[in-house]
């Protein structure tokens, strides 16, 4: 499946590394700013980590928890990631970076990716979406009784795991420049 969308959009992981190399240089952190930032961090990987167990990609159509509000659970828990991130770093500057990438390149993923669930599932999809909000979670829902459960193995193989220690990397990381820099 080609869904449209520009060329420019294939960088967003490539360009997500010195991304977060010039944010930690520009990060001016202290360890409440870091505290703070990693609970707002933590949020967002427990809702990584939730969505990622519902996640059966390219075999199912994700209705069911973190995706019964938002049909963007792992954007947005990487969107709170980043905003963690940000408060940690102490750094408007690094907030904009932050903002400005994932303004960029996540807005376009999602529509390459609608575009795509919308030729895979088709009429399933459109229903799914007329109820569901693309990105800022719903936080009131139906429960739907066809929904699947969390499955820790789903989690496994969507390897959500790698988020967990990436963050944890990053609040190391932010810790050691808090030290070094005082």
């Amino acid at each position: 499946m080609n869904a449209p969308g520009p060329a420019w959009a294939r960088w967003r992981a490539p360009l997500g590394y010195p991304t977060a190399a010039l944010c930690l240089w520009l990060a001016r952190p202290a360890p409440r700013a870091i505290l703070v930032g990693s609970v707002v961090a933590a949020l967002g990987l427990l809702i990584r980590a939730a969505a990622a167990g519902h996640l059966r990609k390219r075999e199912a159509l994700a209705r069911s928890g973190p995706y019964a509000h938002t049909r963007n659970p792992l954007y947005f828990g990487s969107a709170l990631i980043a905003a963690g991130f940000a408060v940690a770093s102490q750094s408007w500057i690094v907030a904009a970076l932050l903002a400005l990438y994932f303004g960029v390149f996540y807005a376009q993923v999602m529509r390459r990716e609608e575009s795509e669930l919308r030729e895979q599932y088709g009429k399933a999809f459109d229903d799914y979406a007329a109820r569901v909000p693309l990105f800022w979670p719903r936080l009131r829902v139906k429960a739907s009784p066809n929904g699947t459960q969390f499955s820790f193995a789903q989690y496994m193989r969507n390897r959500e795991y790698h988020a967990a220690i990436g963050a944890a990397l990053i609040i190391a990381v932010l810790f050691a420049l808090a030290a070094w820099r005082e």
